[in-house]
């Protein structure tokens, strides 16, 4: 399986980085599941429909960070990506940490890249 990132995922990921410094090794964890079942299992990953292209594009729902103690897997970073079967392929297109509210995705962002 090969991993990819969009730029804006790099930025985003080092902006986070900065406050929770086990994330690169938890991104690896993820990366580890994510070989074993790139299309998730719900309800920690979920497929993310109605964006009008044909990529698919999963959200990571439950995604453990070190850092965060006493949170386990409900830590609120949320990671989005897309997979690429025919190519064995995952691109990570965002992620965030969600304060209050949970929005979907950046669709624009998702669109700029797989439209």
């Amino acid at each position: 399986m090969q991993f990819t990132s969009v730029p804006e995922f790099d930025k985003e990921f080092n902006v986070l980085l900065k406050k929770w410094r086990s994330l690169k090794n938890d991104l690896e964890r993820l990366k580890t599941v994510l070989k074993q079942m790139p299309r998730g299992y719900s309800p920690a990953i979920i497929g993310i429909n109605r964006l009008g292209i044909k990529t698919e594009i999963y959200k990571v729902k439950h995604f453990r960070c070190q850092d965060m103690k006493g949170k386990g897997n409900r830590s609120g970073i949320r990671v989005i990506y897309a997979y690429f079967p025919q190519q064995n392929k995952i691109e990570f297109i965002e992620i965030y940490y969600k304060e209050k509210d949970d929005y979907d995705c950046n669709k624009e962002r998702i669109k700029k890249y797989y439209s």
